[in-house]
């Protein structure tokens, strides 16, 4: 069996999503003194390839540790979006899904994890396989996402769970980025042709996690490392966090195991 890692690196240089704090590290045992090397983290959970559990977004929800391995790991269905000409600020749906399982023949099935690849993960600062595309900015402020149609067709269809290679599962203006890069937003509408009011009305903000995360429908962020090797296909895929007690995000290793 082949297996293919499918996340970003971490280090310091790590950068966390609008408004989290991105990583501090330390050493505080050095080798000559101590016999042994240790370091020292602080951070917030949304950095890097990350999970987010259902407490991420709401009271009572499961958290990390409590999702088993064999919810973690499965059959996952990759879409490439991206050859679908899916770019910047755009708005992809339930029709490029569907226009995927016509293209390659297969079928997102019940119970099906689904990758969704737009690309953008070339663009973020830790991308270890390409940083010659490295655009912070592209990464996190313009990245597509979808609407509530996506978000209900995902359960219509029992998707088990997604993975995204982007900062968010939600597109960008459907989160506090909209408010803190008004700049951006107003390109945004430009591109869109419509008011950001209306694609995205108050009630349905940050609609792929507070819709989903009540049915378990949680999402990987961040995803990356060799996924342009498992597109269009599907794959065994799974997810590794730490057995995370009372943990509304842990850091993961994404793994396509191919046979």
């Amino acid at each position: 069996m082949k297996f293919l890692d499918l996340t970003q690196d971490f280090s310091l240089h790590t950068p966390a999503f609008a408004g989290y704090a991105g990583p501090q590290i330390r050493w505080v045992k050095h080798l000559a003194f101590d016999r042994a090397g240790g370091q020292e983290i602080t951070m917030t959970l949304h950095v890097s390839t990350h999970l987010d559990g259902p407490a991420h977004f709401m009271t009572g929800g499961k958290f990390i540790g409590d999702l088993p391995l064999d919810f973690l790991v499965g059959t996952a269905c990759v879409v490439d979006l991206q050859r679908m000409g899916v770019g910047d600020y755009d708005i992809y749906g339930p029709e490029h899904f569907e226009r995927w399982e016509r293209d390659t023949g297969l079928k997102i099935e019940h119970g099906d994890i689904l990758v969704i690849r737009t690309g953008y993960h070339r663009y973020y600062p830790e991308n270890w396989t390409d940083r010659s595309r490295v655009d912070e900015t592209r990464y996190f402020i313009r990245h597509p996402g979808p609407t509530r149609d996506f978000a209900e067709w995902v359960l219509k269809r029992g998707v088990r769970w997604i993975a995204i290679d982007a900062g968010s599962a939600d597109h960008p203006m459907n989160t506090v980025i909209r408010r803190i890069r008004a700049d951006e937003a107003e390109e945004a509408e430009k591109k869109l042709g419509r008011s950001l009011d209306e694609i995205f009305p108050k009630a349905d903000y940050q609609i792929m996690h507070t819709l989903l995360f009540p049915h378990d429908v949680v999402h990987i962020e961040n995803l990356g490392g060799q996924l342009d090797e498992v597109l269009d296909r599907k794959v065994l895929f799974g997810c590794f966090p730490w057995r995370f007690q009372g943990g509304e995000a842990a850091l993961c290793r994404a793994v396509a195991m191919l046979e």
